[in-house]
């Protein structure tokens, strides 16, 4: 049997939020390592697949009827993108969908960490209330309102985490070399700088930037070390941005207050990976998440809806697709 469109996540991704495929496409849902899932998809006119996840080899999509490859995110790097641009392949993703969950994730951590709430509540449970209060007391914790928060990546999403962060009391800088989002920046008096500038001003810096060969391992030894002292990062970008070893360090040395991880260089992260490793004090300035950052069930209804209704035009109405990639 041949389907119109082989989705790489399961049904009932989509039934928690709600969202029913179009009834005009015949759709089959496979993993992406299923036995048949190969054949499926060359007989295919579409794929719909998840952001995060293991990338897709090239061969999947080498001898294939498929026009359209939708994602029900905003990254796209799962894919080879040299064997889909050869095919003539429009890859699409759905680009801020996800914005208002991202920006609550980030200022939600970025408040955590500053004030040691999840610490704190360690310490309590253990029975060194009196001890950790009085430590949190005598370090005079910040909480937002007048700290200036630098944002790496001015897409859509990073203008949700800069108004976010603006709405707090935060002053905004932001690094960008070509910003999307100018106007939106400059309605909250957001200043474009330098990354050097960012990292040096900012109390806390959150990373919103694609993975590709310029944002790889950006932030790394050198760059940590530039931040201020007691500063926060936030890592809700992609895995890969940052190097995992060089912020474990950091957050052992007690140069940064905290770090909330939402995306890694390997997920699942490792067993070796060096921010697990951590003990003590590194280990509370650390705040993990499984990559939910965008993760909440109203923008997994505005995503979901979104791509159907793209892959449905055009490969019933042979519409242009939206928000195409490449």
């Amino acid at each position: 049997m041949t389907y119109d469109v082989i989705c790489l996540r399961p049904e009932a991704d989509f039934t928690r939020a709600g969202v029913t495929p179009p009834a005009s496409l015949k759709v089959a849902y496979r993993a992406h390592d299923d036995a048949d899932t190969a054949a499926l998809v060359a007989a295919a006119r579409g794929v719909v697949m998840a952001a995060m996840g293991p990338r897709l080899p090239g061969a999947l999509f080498e001898k294939c009827a498929v026009k359209i490859v939708q994602v029900t995110g905003a990254g796209v790097d799962r894919l080879d993108e040299a064997v889909l641009r050869s095919r003539g392949i429009a890859v699409c993703n759905v680009p801020g969908g996800s914005n208002s969950a991202v920006a609550e994730y980030a200022v939600t951590s970025a408040s955590v960490l500053l004030r040691r709430f999840a610490w704190v509540d360690r310490e309590i449970r253990a029975g060194n209330y009196a001890r950790f209060r009085a430590r949190m007391m005598a370090d005079n914790l910040a909480g937002l309102d007048g700290l200036t928060a630098g944002i790496v990546g001015l897409g859509t999403i990073g203008l949700a985490v800069a108004r976010a962060y603006h709405q707090r009391g935060c002053a905004i800088l932001y690094f960008d070399p070509a910003p999307r989002e100018k106007a939106g920046a400059d309605a909250i008096r957001a200043k474009g700088v330098s990354l050097d500038e960012l990292l040096r001003e900012s109390d806390v810096v959150s990373l919103h930037v694609p993975l590709i060969p310029a944002t790889r391992a950006m932030i790394g030894e050198a760059q940590l070390a530039a931040m201020k002292p007691g500063a926060i990062l936030i890592q809700a970008s992609r895995g890969g941005v940052v190097d995992e070893a060089a912020l474990a360090r950091h957050l052992v040395s007690g140069h940064l207050g905290g770090a909330a991880v939402d995306v890694y260089s390997q997920e699942p992260p490792a067993a070796d990976n060096p921010l697990l490793a951590l003990k003590g004090d590194g280990a509370e300035r650390l705040l993990f998440t499984p990559h939910v950052a965008g993760v909440t069930q109203q923008a997994s209804a505005v995503l979901f809806k979104t791509a159907w209704d793209n892959v449905e035009a055009v490969l019933t109405q042979g519409a242009e697709p939206l928000n195409r990639v490449y």
